[in-house]
């Protein structure tokens, strides 16, 4: 019998992991979706700018380390804005890795106090939750990434 409950756990175990990809999907798809204009903006606009930029650096009366100096600085828009998306995000996926632990911690209290019963059931919940508050969150990250980066909708 041992065994058998051991092997229904261990199934239950399988499709919360399973639910889980998929509400992890569904937040990678919401970031995608949100954040779409601003990799627009960061990937044409901002880029364009760039080009046009460093094409006006290349001057024949102008010493190479003057050309150098200019692109580099035309790069710079680019490459802050990547960077401060790249730091939101990663702000962004800390925040939800730290609620998922919080869920893990909270599963292991649940399923030792009650001997498994209702424990996986519990963490199904709360991990809907912690999904939930981040897909809340999605459209105020794509809106302050859009008020700073200056990008009309």
């Amino acid at each position: 019998m041992d065994h058998m409950a051991a092997a229904a756990a261990a199934a239950e175990e399988r499709l919360v992991n399973e639910r889980l990809r998929q509400k992890l999907n569904e937040v990678n798809i919401a970031a995608q979706s949100h954040l779409s204009g601003v990799q627009h903006h960061i990937n044409f606009t901002l880029q364009q700018a760039y080009f046009k930029c460093a094409y006006e650096c290349f001057d024949r009366r102008k010493k190479y380390d003057e050309i150098s100096n200019c692109v580099e600085q035309c790069g710079v828009p680019v490459h802050n804005a990547q960077n401060l998306v790249e730091n939101e995000m990663a702000k962004f996926q800390e925040k939800l890795n730290r609620s998922l632990r919080v869920c893990q911690d909270k599963y292991e209290s649940v399923k030792l106090q009650t001997n498994g019963n209702n424990a996986m059931k519990y963490m199904e919940s709360c991990v809907d939750q912690s999904v939930e508050d981040s897909l809340n969150m999605m459209p105020h990250l794509a809106g302050k990434l859009k008020a700073y980066l200056s990008i009309q909708d």
